[in-house]
Formats: structure tokens, sequence, C-alpha cells
């Protein structure tokens, strides 16, 4: 069996996983609360604009070695809050365009790595289940398994991170089904 053998399941779990992706983000609208609202926006958006910052990842407050952590100043930055880890993007109007092409550019690689793993562990002619077994674990792992670290330690809420590897285990089903089905025999 030829790895090229599993071009038609990733295509195909990679456009129902777009599918299943959408349904969950634009007509369920499952992740609608996961952002709030500051009460004073527009004096932290002129906050954040006074400093002029670059598109990056930014920490609040700052500081670049332990042993600053241990000093009064910090010591009361921290307690006094906000302990932050923000993300700023380029200024403009947001263009869906390229966050769907990078979304689907990126459920093509995972679904590739997926059936990799299974191309490498079950012969052609595998059974469903064992097929199932084996992509849906690999695509779990790659849709769902980075939200505990960024809630251990970016402080993102559980309850987003676990709606968001329930997501990910819904599109880990979908892609675990495609491979199953159309798998070499």
């Amino acid at each position: 069996m030829s790895f090229l053998d599993l071009l038609l399941p990733i295509l195909l779990s990679t456009g129902l996983v777009f599918v299943a992706s959408s349904m969950i983000h634009m007509v369920l609208q499952l992740h609608k609360a996961d952002y709030a609202a500051f009460s004073n926006e527009e004096q932290v958006r002129a906050a954040i604009n006074a400093g002029n910052p670059a598109p990056g990842q930014f920490i609040l407050p700052h500081c670049t070695d332990p042993k600053q952590a241990a000093e009064p100043e910090m010591m009361k930055k921290f307690e006094e809050g906000p302990v932050a880890v923000l993300y700023i993007k380029p200024p403009g109007q947001i263009q869906l365009g390229p966050f769907l092409f990078k979304w689907i550019a990126y459920t093509a690689v995972l679904s590739a790595i997926a059936g990799y793993v299974a191309w490498a562990v079950l012969p052609a002619g595998a059974s469903y289940l064992e097929v199932f077994r084996v992509v849906g674990t690999a695509a779990w792992l790659g849709y769902a398994w980075q939200g505990p670290s960024d809630s251990i330690w970016k402080g993102q809420p559980w309850r987003i991170t676990l709606r968001a590897m329930g997501d990910g285990l819904v599109y880990a089903l979908v892609t675990a089904a495609s491979f199953a089905w159309l798998w070499p025999s």
C-alpha cells in the first residue's frame, strides 16, 4: 500500500472537518461566549494603542528574570493585577478568507499526519474499527491536546479548553470515519 492511496480520505476528512467546524462555530455558535468584553473597552484600547505595540504575544506584568519576580515591586504588580497574556494582531479589517485557507491547510496536514500514523502501523485491508481507532486517536491528539497546556501556562479558562477539546473530538471522529471507510483493501 502506498501513502498516496490515502489521498482520498485525506481530502474527504479535510472537507468534512471544515463543514463540522463551520457548523460548530457559525451555525450553532457554540463558542460565542468564549470571549468577554471589557466594560471600559475604549480606555483599554487607548492604553494599548498608546504603547504602539507591534503584533505579537505580550504578558502583564512583564518579568524577564525569576529573581525579578521576587522583588517587592514586581510582587506588588502581580498582586494588584491584571495578570494577562495578550495577543495583538496587525490593525485592519478582519478578512475571514486567510483564516479559512489556513484552517483548511491545517486540517489537511493533520489528516495526512493521522493517516501516516495509521499507514505506518496498519496493513492494507485493516478492519474499519482498527483504522478508526488509530486515526481517531492521532487526530484527537492533533486537534485537541494543546488546549490543556494553554490553560496551564497561559491562563486560558478551562471551560474554553474543554469546549475546544470537544470540538477536536468531533473533528477526530469525522477524520477517523473518513479513513476507516476509505482505507485501502
